[in-house]
């Protein structure tokens, strides 16, 4: 269970604005495994309870708003916390509104279930910073009142190599905005250090070996396709200018006939070069 605090509240519209075109909505319970667009998610390793927080000055008090949540599991009914001061089971993300006042008692002024595991949810592609945003849209709050509305969570989930800064974003009354960067973000196949997906990637070294082995590959088809290119023209040749047939096809006929003799001899001057000289003094000692 971590504990992070936002150091900046940006703008909603920014998130907005950097949306693509391409976005899913989904009715069936959200999986930590998932496909959008040409990429596999895997978002187990983000796994478990984290906690985002923003507090807002009103002297002589502090509100301090804690955001709660678990992508991949419902989350767990704390103990020796009283039922109405933590959202109910089945619950994803939950926000409570603590009221902070010097020599007094905390108080819970709000508890609001942002995200069920029910709940209805969108994925998005971010074009920049290359990421995701995962929507999931909860019940209304308050529930018994003319005038609840529809509570949603979003979190931007934004490429990067390593885990960092989740932060608590923005939060209006409806929607609540939270930001993290985590490899999860990049998607299976995808480089965190690319602004495009590569499905050829692979971690450390392998990316640079990748590129060799291929470079290899091209370069001996190129050669096998020269040599084919080579007998076939030859033999072309040798057929429309001389009538040849059978073996006679074969271009630079004599040539070919000496590379056994040649490799063998090669084959033969690096062993007698490696090979220890022996000498044929016997046992006799030079005076």
């Amino acid at each position: 269970m971590r504990l992070f605090q936002s150091p900046n509240v940006y703008a909603r519209a920014a998130a907005l604005l950097a949306l693509t075109g391409y976005a899913s909505a989904q009715d069936e319970p959200f999986s930590c495994r998932f496909s959008h667009g040409d990429l596999q998610y895997d978002l187990t390793p983000l796994a478990g309870e984290h906690r985002v927080m923003r507090e807002r000055n009103s002297p002589p008090t502090t509100m301090r708003d804690v955001v709660k949540f678990d992508l991949c599991e419902d989350l767990e009914i704390e103990e020796g916390v009283d039922a109405r001061d933590q959202c109910p089971a089945g619950t994803r993300a939950c926000m409570t509104t603590v009221n902070k006042k010097d020599d007094e008692d905390d108080r819970v002024v709000a508890v609001i279930p942002l995200a069920t595991s029910s709940s209805s949810y969108e994925i998005q592609t971010l074009s920049s910073p290359r990421g995701i945003v995962l929507t999931f849209r909860g019940s209304t709050y308050p529930d018994t009142s003319d005038d609840s509305v529809e509570q949603t969570f979003n979190l931007r989930l934004l490429c990067a190599t390593e885990s960092q800064g989740l932060s608590f974003w923005d939060y209006d009354g409806t929607d609540m905005w939270a930001e993290w960067s985590a490899p999860s973000g990049c998607g299976l196949g995808a480089d965190p250090g690319s602004d495009k997906p590569n499905d050829d990637v692979e971690d450390g070294d392998g990316d640079s070996q990748g590129h060799m082995g291929s470079g290899l590959g091209y370069f001996f088809l190129l050669l096998l396709l020269a040599f084919i290119a080579y007998f076939a023209l030859g033999a072309y040749y040798n057929y429309s200018t001389y009538g040849a047939t059978g073996m006679d096809l074969i271009p630079h006929r004599d040539f070919w006939r000496e590379v056994p003799y040649m490799l063998g001899d090669v084959v033969s001057h690096l062993c007698s070069a490696i090979r220890p000289r022996q000498t044929s003094r016997g046992g006799y000692i030079a005076v």
